[in-house]
């Protein structure tokens, strides 16, 4: 698997809610426009124990939740309210500047266990977008194309891929794809994506040569455009990816920018309570007190 990078995933605290993270890591920054990717879950979580992820800031990027099971309430500046489930795609492009929040929806704060397990995922903005006005974008599951090639079952999430092209208004040129294979199948990619390609391995396992990866794990091509890899029976991959932006990209917090001084005056105003605020919404995530810039 040498022409290939294996990325582990790390955890981290999310509130009362742990996540792992896969994007950035020190060999790889982005892979295309993609600049970060979490992992939620698989969890099981019970009252007084659901996601609530405060009112929290974002500029220079978009973001993409996608879910495999369970839901999250999204609510944020620009007046978007909508519950996401499973399959969903909800796409929030910031711009120059929006809040939002993300909790377990009300209906399902109840005393019975409930499932979560999905992806967000930060596509970074070419930089002529970068101060655009802030928008809300969903695409439920039913409206998502689908396929089935040699026995593999592939939903297009985002983008362009296999021939097909996802209703979900993007800003260059990427792709994110769900493929499910319930027997053991090759998945060759030449001809079907454009630009740099990762997967991400939902459930069961994935192979090239001698080596397999498992879930929870990522694996990032060395070379453009064209890989095969196995799929071994009941395996879910994500497959994200696309062409570079131009322009090298900075992370400061919750922030993405062409520009190191975008990201510090982001940094003050959201210290001096400058943000658009989420309607109805009084909670604030401070800007953490060891953050450098």
């Amino acid at each position: 698997m040498n022409n290939k990078m294996l990325v582990e995933e790390r955890s981290r605290d999310l509130g009362n809610f742990l996540v792992g993270r896969l994007l950035p890591f020190a060999k790889k920054r982005q892979v295309g426009p993609f600049t970060f990717i979490d992992h939620m879950g698989p969890v099981e979580m019970k009252a007084p124990q659901f996601m609530d992820v405060d009112q929290h800031p974002h500029i220079g990027l978009s973001t993409l939740t996608y879910l495999i099971e369970g839901q999250i309430h999204h609510h944020d500046s620009t007046g978007a309210d909508r519950v996401i489930e499973a399959g969903d795609v909800g796409f929030m492009t910031s711009g120059k500047g929006v809040t939002h929040t993300e909790r377990t929806p009300e209906n399902l704060r109840g005393t019975e266990p409930v499932r979560m397990h999905g992806y967000q995922v930060w596509v970074a903005l070419p930089k002529e977008v970068e101060e655009s006005e802030p928008h809300f974008q969903f695409i439920p599951k039913t409206e998502l194309p689908v396929c089935e090639r040699d026995g593999l079952e592939i939903r297009l999430v985002a983008g362009e891929a296999f021939g097909l092209k996802s209703p979900l208004q993007v800003y260059s040129p990427l792709f994110m794809v769900d493929v499910y294979s319930a027997n053991a199948k090759t998945l060759n990619l030449a001809g079907q994506v454009q630009g740099e390609i990762a997967f991400v391995v939902v459930e069961g396992e994935v192979s090239d040569n001698d080596s397999s990866v498992s879930a929870g794990q990522m694996l990032i091509s060395k070379t453009e455009d064209e890989c095969e890899i196995k799929l071994a029976a009941h395996t879910r991959l994500l497959i994200f990816g696309g062409q570079p932006l131009p322009e090298q990209r900075y992370l400061l917090w919750n922030f993405v920018s062409s520009s190191k001084e975008k990201l510090k005056q982001a940094a003050e105003d959201w210290k001096a309570h400058k943000f658009p605020k989420t309607p109805h919404d009084e909670t604030y995530i401070p800007l953490p007190e060891h953050l450098m810039y």
